[in-house]
């Protein structure tokens, strides 16, 4: 099985982009954050139509979270069981981030999979900051309550946390912000210590692979980016794992591109072959440091 996680930065407008990865990569199960839909403008025509299910969790505004399967979509729930709380202001997000659309799980031909978009944090001691550490928290308590790191579990998405310094192009650079601090990174760590393993890293221990590239100042053709989007996979999955990769190439073109690219990974055996676009993408930086 093929198991993805892609920030789509809007469905609406990233939807061509999205039916034409699905042809491209042939995951059996997608992972979508920040679709900015409402649970009625979910497009699952598009979707059913290329053999998938969707699960949607969202409110129209900056959030939303889904899963499209092709092989099952069982035992849904929602922001860790809850109702949304009911937001105390409406004019700007990240603040409380258990009154948005940031979390959704399913059981996919066996898997349990989970769909997060967790807070942005925007600057450190900030209340988006500390809104995004709370967040992070519930997420651990709800791991350890209603979950088994015994079980095959995949806890996918936009963490918006670089786990370490080799996750971003400079770290000198990136310190002292969000996305590289210490109780961020920490509890990562924590999910990790639960029973979750980096899927990713797994295959790919090399620097200089991110899975987000700010759209501002050439940062992507520079390969100035960060590696915030995870694929934390349970024993039993990290068992079973053969591949995984971020696809680079669907960054670029057109029709426009999400700022995110998705990451994938393989159980069991190889999916669709990709040429993920690293290798050339690698000469051309190189060559560009030289001038």
């Amino acid at each position: 099985m093929r198991i993805a996680t892609w920030n789509v930065n809007s469905l609406n407008a990233r939807l061509e982009k999205v039916e034409w990865w699905l042809e491209r990569a042939k995951p059996d199960v997608l992972l979508m954050q920040e679709t900015k839909l409402s649970d009625d403008a979910m497009p699952h025509d598009a979707f059913r139509a290329r053999g998938y299910e969707v699960a949607h969790h969202g409110e129209g505004r900056w959030n939303g979270v889904a899963i499209a399967s092709r092989i099952g979509l069982e035992d849904v729930v929602t922001n860790f069981g809850e109702p949304l709380r009911p937001a105390k202001t409406s004019d700007a997000g990240d603040d409380e981030p258990l009154a948005e659309a940031r979390m959704i799980a399913a059981t996919c031909g066996g898997v349990r999979v989970v769909s997060l978009y967790a807070p942005n944090g925007r600057s450190l001691g900030s209340p988006f900051y500390d809104a995004k550490l709370v967040w992070l928290a519930r997420l651990e308590q709800w791991l350890r309550e209603r979950n088994d790191p015994s079980a095959p579990l995949v806890v996918a998405g936009d963490y918006n946390v670089a786990p370490e310094d080799v996750d971003v192009w400079d770290p000198a650079a990136c310190h002292g912000g969000t996305h590289v601090s210490a109780p961020e990174r920490e509890a990562i760590a924590r999910l990790r210590a639960w029973g979750l393993e980096d899927a990713y890293r797994a295959k790919h221990p090399e620097s200089g692979r991110y899975s987000w590239w700010d759209y501002r100042a050439g940062m992507f053709h520079k390969n100035f980016g960060m590696r915030i989007d995870l694929v934390l996979a349970s024993a039993p999955v990290m068992a079973r794992l053969v591949a995984s990769e971020i696809d680079r190439e669907a960054r670029k073109g057109k029709p426009t591109p999400s700022d995110h690219a998705p990451v994938l990974i393989d159980v069991d055996a190889p999916g669709e072959p990709i040429d993920a676009g690293w290798e050339g993408a690698e000469k051309r930086v190189a060559a560009r440091l030289k001038r």
